[in-house]
């Protein structure tokens, strides 16, 4: 495990969610029928893993990410950092948006610091993440304490609409979309695993915050009008609480969509 003061003064993961654009016209494309796509329908958790191709610690635990993945049950989201990137191998997946959102989670959970590999279940609690029994274990507990994705969350093609649908529950959140590429290798030529060829699961790309939820049954409509579509191969749905100053919180629901080609 390697643990990361921060260099950067924090930027509030508020200021970097709250976008309102989104690309509709992506979300169709890969929601218009089964036939395209896989979803995942309440899902067992969220893991959320902090990781960098230029750190020693981490491929095992993005090993355990995709074996997650494969599970079915589990929405998976890996999130390179670039804190690393000086350690002579600049990791070719990082975004300092990444960093932020990992930053903002410490912040959340009370953390003086941050470290690469770090799961992050439910927006809830952390761990190293390297071994899936223990993961899938976390994730059973959570969902035994109540702290599990209670509120369901699914999305329908309707003609010239795309539609989230979220169903009844406590609090409020914000409505996140997380792009993501499916998978990538990568031949890493420098750094702590040079000669490695790493294999990574559910790239995290772009995440934009599309509506807010307060409790009660909702359903958020986007146009599906013609827009750039974004070079992405699904989006994960997340319902999430947000901390007094913006951090991220509880993830009370999800799902998660996988592009096919037609």
């Amino acid at each position: 495990m390697k643990t990361q003061r921060s260099p950067y003064k924090l930027v509030k993961v508020a200021a970097v969610l709250k976008q309102t654009f989104i690309s509709a016209a992506f979300l169709a494309a890969f929601a218009l029928s089964t036939a395209q796509a896989d979803e995942i329908r309440n899902p067992l958790g969220v893991l959320e893993l902090f990781t960098s191709q230029g750190c020693s610690s981490c491929p095992p635990a993005d090993k355990a990410a995709a074996a997650l993945a494969d599970q079915g049950d589990i929405v998976v989201l890996s999130y390179h950092v670039d804190y690393w990137n000086y350690l002579g191998w600049t990791d070719t997946m990082s975004s300092r948006q990444n960093t932020e959102r990992q930053y903002a989670y410490g912040e959340a959970m009370g953390r003086s610091g941050v470290y690469t590999p770090q799961a992050i279940l439910n927006g809830r609690t952390q761990m190293v993440g390297t071994d899936v029994a223990d993961l899938n274990q976390t994730f059973e507990t959570l969902a035994a304490d109540g702290d599990g994705l209670n509120v369901p969350v699914s999305t329908t093609m309707n003609g010239d609409e795309v539609l989230i649908d979220i169903g009844a529950g406590t609090g409020k959140a914000d409505v996140l979309v997380v792009y993501f590429k499916h998978e990538d290798k990568v031949a890493i030529k420098d750094g702590e695993n040079k000669g490695r060829t790493i294999t990574y699961r559910n790239i995290v790309t772009d995440v934009q915050t599309v509506g807010m939820w307060h409790g009660a049954p909702a359903r958020i409509t986007l146009p599906a009008r013609v827009l750039d579509p974004r070079e992405s191969d699904g989006c994960a749905i997340l319902l999430q609480a947000t901390g007094k100053k913006g951090q991220p919180g509880a993830i009370f629901g999800a799902t998660l969509i996988t592009a096919h080609p037609s």
